[in-house]
């Protein structure tokens, strides 16, 4: 059963073989992974992914102690269930984690859920997942950056972003939370063009990605900035 309070992705829950091309295409030099570790090292440590997805991200968890994905869409745990990694993956979300009280050392959320713009408040979830957390426990949230990289000027440009800001609205929120941010500048790759049609055409409406794809007729990649949220900071 979905929660009440579960509103399906409009990109991997609408067409999860496009956003595993996506997935596929993010960080490939590992940029944003080398700082996901600076932020809060999971060796041998238990590690949450929260709101899994497909399970895309699960088997690079592999030096971690015990791997956790929770995911609220039920058309996505077959598939995250069926990836090789030594992982549980569990029925849950931001707000319902179901895991005991101080059971985590490390929890990521990546591109899920905690998206704070002026009509949304991720307050519930940072206090599920603060419930979680062992003593020494941190939160990671991966996000975009609004401001920085190519991605962001599509964000900037199209209506459907209205619901993760165009501006520092995110940013601001988490550091009246004490968060840290740390800014990364990566990048989308693709194999092909094709694919990189096709995730345009996925995340953006149609006007806007055909608009970009006629202005850049050879490119396939593009400059991808995110935003690292560290909670609570060290």
């Amino acid at each position: 059963m979905d929660f009440d309070d579960f509103v399906r992705a409009s990109n991997q829950g609408v067409d999860p073989a496009v956003y595993e091309i996506e997935n596929a295409a993010i960080d490939r030099h590992g940029v944003l992974w080398a700082a996901l570790k600076d932020q809060a090292p999971w060796r041998g440590r238990v590690l949450l992914d929260l709101g899994c997805g497909s399970g895309f991200w699960l088997p690079r968890y592999r030096d971690a102690g015990e791997v956790i994905g929770v995911e609220p869409d039920v058309n996505l745990l077959d598939l995250a269930r069926a990836r090789r990694a030594p992982a549980r993956v569990l029925h849950g979300s931001a707000e319902h984690i179901p895991l005991p009280d101080g059971s985590v050392d490390v929890v990521h959320a990546r591109f899920a859920y905690f998206f704070p713009h002026p009509s949304f408040d991720p307050t519930p979830g940072l206090v599920e997942v603060s419930r979680v957390l062992r003593p020494g426990g941190r939160l990671v949230v991966i996000d975009n950056d609004t401001e920085a990289g190519e991605f962001a000027a599509l964000l900037k440009a199209s209506p459907w972003a209205a619901t993760q800001g165009r501006d520092t609205y995110a940013r601001d929120w988490w550091a009246d939370k004490g968060a840290r941010t740390t800014p990364v500048m990566s990048s989308w790759e693709f194999d092909t063009r094709t694919d990189l049609e096709a995730v345009l055409r996925l995340e953006f409406p149609e006007a806007l990605a055909e608009t970009w794809l006629g202005r850049h007729p050879d490119r396939t990649a593009l400059s991808y900035g995110n935003l690292i949220h560290t909670w609570p900071p060290d």
